[in-house]
């Protein structure tokens, strides 16, 4: 059960759907269909935030995937708790097709996991094989979150971010400091990526706030 589902997750599951709401209305001039999570550094929450919108969003009646593109630090497959011995990988090698991969979470939700990691991960990510995938789900779901390395430690993410259609920055509020947004933020403009949001997480409130903030640059 993710956070924005437990009984004493309201404030959570309300500050998701302001998520979900703003890039709802952010769409209305640019589709953003393909999303990327990522984060400046580890540890800051990105696949936390990843998972619990990607289920918000499927809870709105919209046809959601969520995929595992973190090949060097997977963690998607401990959060959902399902197996990680098949996943993005063997996909991208024409293993084995999408479908046969899919974990389903619930009726709107689709899980895939990394797999095993690849001799070269940010090679797999750049691949003409990772661009015609996306392409093949544009036309599956609604929304594909692709949840991603740090910036600031690998070049996966803004490989990836090329492909995607706007980009979530999450920032752990008391580690994240500012020079380390500022280049992760400058990084993903250099390549012409479409940062859409930064999630500050990790907020110590009372119960009258809430633990999560969306803002547009």
């Amino acid at each position: 059960m993710l956070e924005v589902e437990k009984p004493s997750g309201a404030i959570i599951a309300e500050s998701f759907r302001t998520i979900k709401t703003n890039i709802q209305y952010s769409s209305l001039d640019k589709n953003y269909q393909v999303i990327v999570v990522t984060s400046p550094n580890p540890g800051e929450g990105k696949t936390f935030i990843s998972s619990n919108l990607a289920l918000t969003l499927a809870q709105g009646n919209k046809r959601v995937i969520l995929i595992d593109c973190d090949f060097r630090k997977p963690s998607i497959h401990r959060r959902f708790k399902v197996s990680n011995t098949l996943g993005l990988s063997e996909i991208l090698v024409g293993e084995d097709s999408f479908k046969l991969l899919l974990k389903k979470y619930s009726d709107n939700l689709d899980i895939i996991t990394s797999g095993h990691m690849p001799p070269n991960p940010a090679e797999a990510l750049a691949s003409e094989r990772m661009y015609a995938f996306i392409e093949v789900l544009r036309n599956e779901y609604d929304y594909i979150i692709l949840d991603s390395p740090p910036v600031l430690f690998v070049s996966d993410s803004q490989i990836l971010s090329t492909k995607a259609d706007g980009v979530i920055l999450v920032v752990k509020c008391g580690k994240t400091n500012k020079e380390e947004i500022k280049e992760a933020y400058m990084r993903l403009k250099s390549i012409n990526v479409n940062v859409i949001g930064a999630i500050l997480n990790a907020i110590k409130i009372d119960s009258k706030k809430y633990s999560y903030k969306y803002g547009e640059r």
